[in-house]
């Protein structure tokens, strides 16, 4: 019955293409009602949701805010050491309880009325439940144990937290698959250390970077700097893998592979590709050999909203957060190894320059969604042509498809029943 009315709801709010993934309607980046939709049916729905690090929320009380799509989250560690997820909700007046994003609590309580909840979500202290001088005060029929906060169900798989609304999700796990778990195991393959956190504001639909997080050809057209040094062409040996559904992907490609012989890269055929040019720095395009693999740059992408990269040694996890249905924010938290060297954190952190809201190769992928978010406006009944590589959903060795991007589609469309 739930999952009639769901599909009811979807198909009084849109109706797909015949196409199928190959076509997406512009009203799903642009409509309240869809957005609205997305948060009952992906957010609340049967998808496992990334929260944080285990690193970050090391000891008992220590807590971290995070999202769950756009409802807010605290997530923290217990006093018997398990990681809890709670809704960042009084559950007396619907205030938000805490606005701090980090650091170490024995309770939290209410700014408003003074409620106070335990590290487990459990209502401990209400103002005045008593009344004064025996007037006022609560019922006796008021239980305490009624009123905690909304919990989630939270799993850590390799250090990574992920909480979900549904009580009967499968694990982590068997939601990733055995291809996904593998490049999670190989990047969490020991202890890790937070090297430094930012977030960026763009404005645009979520699913428009999420899409660039997934499309894996735009980057040796759109970023100039990867393509002029080398750091990811499409000539490089690499490929796309993705779990059973297409649900979740992952990108990679090899530096040392590199061939342009027979390419449009030869002779500066790609516009944004310069012949001759060098880094007055080129430490910052170096790359220090750390796995057996040869892998130099892999973006793994877990539906969602969760993508973890390693380009070249800077080691991140992006958060993506819906904040409305035109903007989100992009959390990024750079990592490193708990045995690194000094010098490879320096290394690690003069790479991360690479990414976020002003860097030398993302910076670029905010602009270019927020041209696609202006130029869709008032678009009534036209689509985005999702093609390259064919219609299907399948893993790849060739870089130059939109296959994963159909894997999202594919993803969106069986969980919010469009």
């Amino acid at each position: 019955p739930a999952r009639a009315e769901r599909d009811s709801d979807a198909t009084a709010l849109l109706t797909w293409p015949e196409e199928g993934i190959t076509r997406v309607p512009f009203q799903v980046y642009t409509d309240p009602a869809v957005y609205a939709h997305e948060n009952r049916t992906i957010y609340r729905g049967r998808t496992w949701n990334y929260l944080g690090l285990d690193a970050e929320i090391p000891e008992p009380g220590d807590f971290r805010l995070s999202h769950v799509g756009p409802t807010p989250v605290i997530l923290c560690r217990g006093k018997d050491g398990q990681v809890n997820g709670m809704v960042n909700r009084c559950a007396h007046r619907g205030a938000m309880l805490c606005f701090e994003p980090c650091g170490n609590r024995k309770v939290f309580t209410c700014a408003y009325h003074n409620w106070s909840f335990s590290l487990e979500g459990d209502l401990i202290g209400v103002a005045f439940r008593n009344g004064v001088k025996g007037e006022g005060g609560m019922p006796d029929s008021f239980d305490t144990a009624d009123h905690g906060l909304k919990v989630l169900r939270v799993e850590s798989f390799c250090g990574l937290i992920f909480g979900t609304f549904q009580s009967d999700m499968p694990s982590v796990e068997d939601y990733l698959g055995p291809d996904m778990t593998a490049n999670i195991r190989r990047v969490f393959n020991r202890p890790i250390k937070v090297i430094g956190q930012y977030s960026q504001l763009l404005h645009n639909n979520w699913k428009l970077i999420f899409e660039n997080f997934r499309d894996s050809y735009h980057a040796s057209i759109l970023h100039l700097f990867y393509g002029t040094f080398g750091l990811n062409r499409l000539s490089m040996e690499g490929g796309l893998k993705m779990d059973d559904r297409g649900w979740h992907s992952l990108s990679y490609s090899k530096v040392a592979t590199d061939d342009i012989t027979g390419t449009e890269y030869e002779g500066g055929k790609l516009a944004n590709v310069r012949d001759g040019l060098k880094l007055n720095a080129p430490e910052f395009a170096a790359f220090y050999p750390e796995f057996e693999d040869g892998i130099t740059t892999a973006i793994q992408t877990v539906f969602p909203t969760l993508a973890i990269q390693q380009v070249q040694n800077c080691l991140a996890v992006r958060q993506l957060v819906p904040r409305s249905v035109e903007t989100c924010e992009l959390f990024w938290t750079i990592f490193g190894y708990a045995d690194d060297t000094e010098e490879m954190d320096e290394i690690r952190s003069r790479q991360s320059n690479l990414g976020g809201p002003a860097g030398f190769i993302s910076m670029e992928d905010g602009a270019a969604v927020n041209f696609v978010q202006r130029g869709i406006k008032g678009q009534q009944g036209a689509t985005g042509v999702i093609e390259l590589g064919g219609s299907g959903v399948a893993p790849t060795t060739s870089r130059a498809t939109e296959t994963t991007v159909r894997g999202f589609w594919k993803a969106y469309r069986e969980t919010t029943g469009f």
